[in-house]
């Protein structure tokens, strides 16, 4: 009978950690503070139906955010960022294959952690896997290392942001270029501010169409079926609730509940993500993937953060 009882009683404290997150006083960070803790302390009770759910809210979310937008700043943000967009993915890529060749680490799980941090974390990871072939353990090593370096760029950044006076405009750009995930990205323009806000989600958004270039390359390089590509559609959909904000008075109107429900889906799916990354997790990544993820993520932070500032003072 204990085994019954302690498994509702977890049922009921995840749930009610999960209501607590959309409450307006919870930030992103806060949300997925709560969602580490709950997976130190106790077994997830919800672990398949949580991974399903994350992805899912993440696309509404981002969708939701588009109403709170304009057409024409987001294409002067898209057009801002486009150049570091290109550099950066191919540098990380490259700095990426070299460093997996290093530390020997498994070709298919060194390739997914370097286009989880080139393009946009977990969403490239999920969408490369099949085309690569990749088995669940590549796939979950790859995932937890990027899963858990978001986890530290949430709270990380911020602080950065404010020690180097950054702009809500620099800050959103380098926001987008260095943090893998949207979730992340998104959590930590947030806490910067609305401007950071909508540059980093328009500018990582640029950035996760690159998944369908890259794939279509790994299906000639892995020698897989084209119709194994994951295309991201909800982009597409975030775009049209710009172009609806931008044009349509009564969208206008309604766009900021649309936006406060939206930021409250993605303090949500932090809390989801928090929850999955347990202890366990982190251990069976395994040192030299993390390692890899690590060392490329703090050369792409380091480099866009001083080409940011730099470009700022020839400006």
């Amino acid at each position: 009978m204990e085994y019954p009882i302690k498994h509702l009683s977890q049922k009921i404290i995840f749930i009610t950690a999960a209501v607590l997150s959309l409450l307006p006083f919870i930030s992103p960070a806060i949300a997925l503070l709560m969602g580490l803790v709950l997976a130190q302390v106790m077994e997830h009770p919800y672990a398949a139906a949580s991974q399903k759910a994350t992805h899912i809210l993440l696309k509404i979310s981002v969708i939701g955010l588009g109403f709170g937008m304009n057409i024409f700043s987001t294409i002067e943000a898209g057009k801002e960022g486009i150049l570091f967009t290109v550099a950066s993915i191919f540098g990380v890529l490259t700095i990426g294959y070299l460093i997996g060749r290093l530390l020997k680490i498994d070709f298919k799980t060194s390739s997914l952690i370097s286009a989880g941090t080139a393009i946009c974390g977990g969403s490239a990871i999920a969408a490369l896997s099949p085309v690569m072939k990749a088995n669940p353990k590549q796939i979950s090593v790859a995932l937890g290392t990027v899963f858990i370096l978001n986890s530290i760029a949430l709270f990380l950044f911020p602080v950065i942001g404010h020690l180097f006076h950054l702009s809500q405009t620099q800050f959103g750009l380098w926001c987008a270029i260095a943090i893998h995930d949207t979730s992340s990205v998104v959590g930590a323009a947030s806490k910067y501010g609305e401007q950071a806000l909508q540059i980093a989600t328009t500018v990582k958004l640029a950035r996760a169409l690159w998944i369908i270039p890259v794939s279509l390359a790994a299906t000639y390089f892995f020698k897989t079926d084209r119709t194994k590509m994951q295309v991201p559609y909800f982009i597409g959909l975030f775009i049209l609730a710009t172009l609806a904000n931008t044009y349509i008075p009564v969208v206008a109107k309604a766009g900021p509940y649309l936006v406060d429900f939206a930021k409250a889906g993605l303090s949500l799916t932090l809390f989801l993500i928090g929850s999955g990354l347990s202890f366990k997790t982190f251990k069976s990544v395994g040192i030299s993937p993390l390692v890899q993820g690590t060392v490329l993520w703090i050369l792409i932070s380091i480099a866009s953060l001083c080409t940011i500032m730099v470009l700022n003072r020839i400006n």
